[in-house]
């Protein structure tokens, strides 16, 4: 085989060429750190690189999406915290006010005080976030939960954040459910005097004697009539349909003198004190099934304080009949708050256990990425040093080479 002079001189020159770039190559993985300098490296690497910081990148986002949640709920917890005071307070003041030894001064003085708790529930109710969102607004963040009316202007939609891949958490509540909601589930009563009744009877709290008398799932509205000021019939609705109910056995019913209890039928009672007239009506309603706006309680509580009764049974009737009620619908209210407080809580909770999660994920990833990317120093540097004799003795052999000739030979 005949080997050319340009041969010779090309195969030297390209293995030269070869050991540079190898060199090159460790002089950036070395000065990156990184074992890939391009894709073409290792294409398998490359390929699981990308998907790894892909999952990196969407953890780091939900860990984002977390950090909103919690500044949402936190905000939130706190606003809670507050109306739970408050309504402390309220219920109070509303104990103190049906007391029968106050003057009219007195309850106009308590008037102010409820207005001032009115006022201080609108600030809870329009409470924003660090944002500037409206916390209890739905998903109308830029509007206010509550008008000075005490009408909710927000929608029901509750602001669902993508927590984690699988799990979407509410980052705040919706008013109407935390201002004029029923506790969930609850089966207690409300009961009402209408605005007409010409006695001075009085109604009290409702309770349930009998949940599996037909009526467990507190779904029934009764109406008491009274046909004269001794004898009275029931009506009974339901309250989810408005499908009237057989009325309870033996009506009309005959009232005892003072203080009775009525058998309102289906396990449920009812007090009534005092001397009612003809055609006064009283009803109990089921909570769960009725509106119960604070500021509508506030409002009504605070009218009644408002009116004059001192002296007159009828007007004294009417005032402690208001208070009973507001006093029912407060108490709902609160333990409403309550559980709704105790959802922030777990929801709170929950993110704080998925944040810890998602660090562990994100070690994981970083661990991954490590494997693939990173460079081994010590392997790195034998390399280099291999790389560098390589080259050197590259360089002498083509040196030596080229110096060859048929007509040089002591060389």
């Amino acid at each position: 085989m005949r080997i050319s002079s340009s041969l010779v001189f090309q195969t030297g020159l390209k293995t030269i060429n070869t050991q540079q770039a190898d060199l090159l190559h460790l002089y950036q993985q070395i000065g990156t750190g990184q074992k890939m300098v391009s894709p073409a490296d290792d294409p398998l690497g490359a390929s699981q690189a990308i998907n790894i910081s892909q999952s990196q990148a969407q953890n780091a986002r939900y860990a984002d999406n977390r950090a909103v949640a919690s500044q949402g709920l936190g905000a939130e917890e706190d606003a809670l915290n507050s109306l739970t005071l408050l309504l402390q307070d309220v219920r109070t003041r509303l104990v103190e006010a049906s007391n029968g030894t106050l003057s009219d001064s007195d309850r106009a003085t308590l008037s102010n005080v409820l207005k001032n708790a009115r006022d201080s529930l609108m600030g809870v109710a329009n409470t924003t976030d660090g944002s500037g969102q409206y916390l209890f607004s739905g998903s109308k963040g830029d509007t206010p939960a509550y008008d000075a009316s005490g009408n909710y202007s927000g929608d029901t939609l509750q602001r669902l954040i993508q927590a984690d891949q699988t799990r979407r958490i509410a980052g705040s509540d919706v008013g109407s459910d935390v201002f004029q909601r029923a506790q969930p589930g609850t089966r207690a009563y409300a009961s009402y005097a209408d605005a007409g009744n010409t006695g001075t009877a009085v109604v009290g709290q409702p309770g349930v004697t009998d949940g599996s008398a037909g009526n467990a799932a507190a779904n029934y509205s009764f109406s008491v009539n009274f046909t004269s000021p001794t004898t009275y019939t029931v009506t009974v609705t339901d309250a989810s349909t408005g499908t009237p109910m057989p009325p309870p056995a033996g009506s009309p019913f005959t009232l005892a003198s003072g203080q009775a209890t009525l058998d309102l039928g289906y396990g449920t009672t009812v007090q009534i004190s005092g001397s009612p007239a003809a055609g006064d009506q009283f009803d109990v309603k089921p909570l769960q099934h009725e509106d119960v706006n604070l500021f509508k309680s506030f409002d009504d509580a605070i009218a009644a304080l408002n009116t004059p009764s001192s002296g007159d049974g009828q007007a004294t009737a009417a005032l402690r009949n208001v208070l009973n009620t507001t006093m029912q619908r407060v108490a709902t209210s609160y333990d409403n708050v309550l559980t709704v407080r105790a959802s922030v809580g777990a929801r709170m909770n929950e993110l704080t256990a998925l944040d810890s999660s998602g660090s562990q994920r994100n070690l994981g990833y970083a661990q991954a990425l490590s494997n693939i990317e990173d460079l081994d120093y010590y392997e790195a540097s034998t390399q280099l040093s291999l790389r560098k004799m390589a080259l050197e003795g590259a360089g002498l052999a083509f040196q030596t080479i080229q110096g060859l000739s048929l007509f040089n030979r002591n060389q």
